[in-house]
This record gives C-alpha cells, structure tokens and sequence, in this order.
C-alpha cells in the first residue's frame, strides 16, 4: 500500500497493524533470522526463566533454617540466576529492538537490507540504545520508588482498616500504573526508534519523543496497553498450566502448551517491534515533519561505514510496506 504524508497521521490502530504487519513481506529471510536469533530467544527467556526460579523458591520454602549452609547456598543461586536473566532479558531486548528498527528504516529509504547488514550495525546501534535505557532507568526508578510508597500507604491503611485511605492509595496506584506507566513506556519506546533514526540518544531522545508522542498519546497507550495485556495474558496461562500445572496437565501438554505460547509470544513481540517502529513515521506526519531520506540513509550507513548519498534529496513522498 502506497501512503501519502498526509495520510499516515489518520492511521487507526487497525490500519498500523496491517501497514506494520505487512512490512516482512519486504524482506522475510532478515526477519525470519532476526526473529529466530534475537527475538525467538528472549520470548523464550521471559516465560521460560519461572521453570528455573520456581524449584529454589520451592527449597527456600522448606522447613531449612534460614541461616543454614543449604540455605543461603540456594538464595545465592536463585540471585545469580536472576542477575543472569536481568542481563540477558535488557541485552536481547536492545538487540531486538535495534536490528527491526534499523531493517525497517533501511527497506523505508530503499537501502539494501539483509542479516548481514543489520548484524554489521547492530553494536554502534546498540552503545545508543543503551544511554537511552539508562536514563529510562533512572526515571523508571524514581517512579518505582513514588509508586511502592503509596503500595505501602495501601497495606498499612488495610490493616488499620482505614477505608478512605486505602481508596485514596489504590486510586492513586491505578493512575499511576495504568496511566503514567503505560505512557511512560510508550515514551520509552519511541526514544528507543529516535535513538536509532536520529542523531540524538538518552534523555534528549526522550524529549524528542515526548514532543512527537503529542497528538497522539491515546493511539500510543492503546497500543502499549494491549502488547502489555498480551503478554500478561500470555504468562499467566503459561505459569497456570506450564510452571504449577503439573498435577492437572501431563507432560506432553505441558509441553505442547509451552511450546505454543513461546511461539505466541514470539509474534507479539515482532510485531510489536514493527509497530513501534512504523509509528515513529505517524506521529512526524502528524507533526508535518518531513523525513530527509537521503539524511536517514546516510545516517544508517554511517553504522557501516558507509557514506552513499542517493543521487536526489527525496522526502517522505510514499510509505511503501
């Protein structure tokens, strides 16, 4: 489908699903393997890590002391292992988000697109990604720490029985969650296509993204809040049947069931990833910012090494996916 400038910014949550959707069909070898090498391993990790965790957590519920030898040998397993997972989880969620932004921006200008290539970009990609994270970080830190304080106003407001006040925290924990983390991780997720397609990273990056996501927050948090249900979803039938389901489901089920929503998951996320990527091409046309394509493809072949302007300065004229 070919779209005009003006036709991206009245895109529906429908319509950008199909336009992200579609996009593989450009290139399906490079997403096949960049599904299959970056994504297929962190959708596997996220729901497959509880298979690990949950046999410790079940020892450090025995009836050991909890100063003992084997004690504190496990909770020593049960930290490294998930210090491991943090790493792995932040590293292949970067290199996901990095590789798809990276070949959706290269099929957008017309740049010769393959594994390869986007491998090749990837570590200079990534160095940018990661300053953006660690401001995300920091911010998502400080609203973590606003957040369990009033999670704690809730518990002790519920054990004094105080009803006004436990509905006074669990409003503000509502809004605080279903409203300022959801648009916060919209943020997060648009700096992180800025960080790659422009020449500004970390907390400028965000105000980049802040100024672009207006006009256009309720389109944003609605696609945030249904990946977010998804895989919410997603983890709970897994952990249901899957991780505790073992007097219930047998082993072939258990697997079969795994299986099937590692590869559920596998979808959400690419997809996903395309939508974020495509959005930051709706949210400039709402804006009437036009794209430089020769100033992008530059810009991406500058994580190669590879300075070849196009022979004509072309704008923004038609969105091809």
């Amino acid at each position: 489908m070919d779209l005009q400038p003006e036709e991206l910014q009245f895109l529906t949550i429908p319509q950008l699903l199909q336009e992200s959707i579609s996009i593989k069909k450009r290139s399906p070898r490079t997403f096949y393997l960049i599904t299959l090498s970056l994504i297929f391993p962190l959708s596997f990790a996220i729901l497959a890590h509880s298979l690990f965790t949950q046999p410790l957590l079940a020892k450090l519920d025995s009836s050991d002391p909890p100063n003992s030898d084997r004690s504190r040998h496990d909770w020593t397993k049960l930290l490294i292992f998930q210090f491991s997972y943090l790493i792995f989880l932040f590293a292949f969620s970067l290199l996901s988000t990095a590789a798809v932004v990276f070949t959706v921006a290269s099929l957008y200008t017309g740049k010769p697109v393959s594994f390869s290539s986007t491998i090749s970009a990837i570590p200079k990609v990534f160095k940018r990604l990661l300053i953006t994270f660690l401001w995300v970080a920091l911010l998502m830190f400080a609203y973590n720490a606003v957040f369990f304080v009033f999670l704690v106003i809730l518990f002790v407001a519920l054990d004094m029985n105080s009803v006004g006040l436990a509905v006074f925290a669990g409003l503000l924990i509502a809004v605080l969650y279903f409203g300022v983390h959801v648009y916060f991780t919209a943020l997060w997720h648009l700096g992180s296509v800025i960080s790659v397609l422009e020449p500004v990273y970390g907390l400028a990056a965000m105000r980049k993204a802040y100024e672009l996501l207006k006009g256009k927050v309720k389109m944003a948090t609605g696609l945030v809040f249904v990946y977010l249900l998804l895989c919410a979803l997603i983890g709970v039938t897994f952990g249901s049947i899957v991780v505790h389901g073992g007097g219930k489901y047998g082993t072939f089920t258990r697997t079969l069931v795994g299986g099937l929503l590692v590869g559920v998951l596998v979808v959400v996320n690419l997809v996903g990833l395309l939508v974020q990527s495509v959005f930051y091409y709706v949210c400039k046309s709402y804006h009437h910012q036009t794209i430089d394509k020769t100033a992008l493809y530059d810009h991406l072949g500058g994580y190669l090494g590879d300075y070849v302007p196009l022979k004509s300065n072309i704008q923004l004229e038609n969105l091809e996916i």
